[in-house]
């Protein structure tokens, strides 16, 4: 049964904590049916968050609802979902083949046979299925992983971290079942820490930080407003103070910060601009031009960016 709204899983009001460590902090959603990217840096709570839409543990406080229904210690729930861990854990004796039908006797499927068939197929992987699994490359063992998550047609499908390992080939391929498995109804989460997977795989976003949900809903929307925020450039030069001061002249800096080592960080809305004008400068001020570095946009920067929103 799904509940009533339309969504599948819900989360209401659900906070995690260890100790005093706040996992997740008072977080609401929902999924419905398609592809939902969860999105955040490393060590952001997207897996106990996950753990706990999976039942695998409890809530501190809250509830988490899937089909429906209560879903920790729920085996009616269990039956109706796939789960795929970002620790890798395969038995590297066993072949692909006996890795999935183990995991479908583990769910009871009654044909076993055709299901191990279909979710061998569905990752691409048949003519590898009776090689053992430690000769794998960790991109096949992720695909083989994720067929073990497939085998019992589950409504509902958590995926940690799938594409850890993965090469460019098997990323599309795995995107191309993503989409499929989502356009015919199967309810997808999928974690990530890479802003790109997301956008290549999604209908809906789910943004993460610090335990915290930052914001939620269609791509585009949430583009535009990363979008918003200043980009940062690395600028390393023999004149520090000729060229600062420049740049802090130009309608497209925000700011300018100089590092111990003489770099400067320069904050910009307009990255073409300032890209264009900083050689011009450097030949204006007479100053060597050693290096001109965007810097990394990572999750993290992103999102604080967000949260301060």
């Amino acid at each position: 049964m799904t509940a009533g709204n339309g969504a599948t899983i819900e989360v209401n009001g659900v906070s995690k904590w260890f100790g005093s460590v706040v996992a997740i902090n008072d977080v609401t959603l929902s999924v419905s049916p398609g592809v939902t990217g969860l999105l955040g840096p490393n060590g952001a709570g997207k897996t106990t968050l996950l753990h706990m839409i999976a039942g695998l543990s409890s809530p501190s406080k809250g509830e988490v609802r899937v089909l429906g229904e209560a879903v920790r210690g729920n085996h009616r729930i269990y039956a109706r979902l796939g789960v795929m861990s970002e620790h890798e854990a395969v038995y590297g004796f066993l072949t692909g083949r006996q890795f999935v039908e183990f995991s479908a006797r583990l769910q009871g499927v009654k044909n076993v046979r055709a299901h191990t068939d279909w979710a061998i197929g569905a990752v691409n992987l048949l003519p590898a299925q009776d090689r053992p699994l430690n000769t794998y490359s960790r991109g096949m063992r992720q695909r083989m992983r994720l067929a073990a998550s497939l085998v019992h047609d589950p409504e509902v499908l958590i995926l940690d971290e799938p594409l850890n390992g993965t090469d460019p080939r098997q990323r599309i391929e795995f995107q191309e079942l993503m989409r499929k498995e989502g356009q015919e109804g199967r309810t997808i989460l999928i974690s990530s820490h890479i802003l790109e997977e997301v956008e290549t795989l999604a209908d809906s976003i789910l943004l993460i930080v610090s335990g915290k949900l930052a914001a939620a809903g269609d791509f585009r929307a949430i583009r535009e407003k990363l979008e918003e925020r200043p980009f940062q450039v690395r600028v390393l030069t023999g004149d520090t103070r000729a060229v600062a001061a420049a740049l802090m002249a130009l309608p497209a800096v925000d700011s300018v910060a100089v590092e111990p080592d003489g770099a400067l960080i320069v904050l910009s809305r307009d990255i073409g601009a300032l890209q264009r004008s900083i050689p011009r400068l450097a030949q204006q001020t007479g100053a060597r031009l050693y290096s001109v570095e965007p810097l990394d946009e990572s999750l993290d920067s992103v999102f604080s960016y967000v949260v301060r929103r």
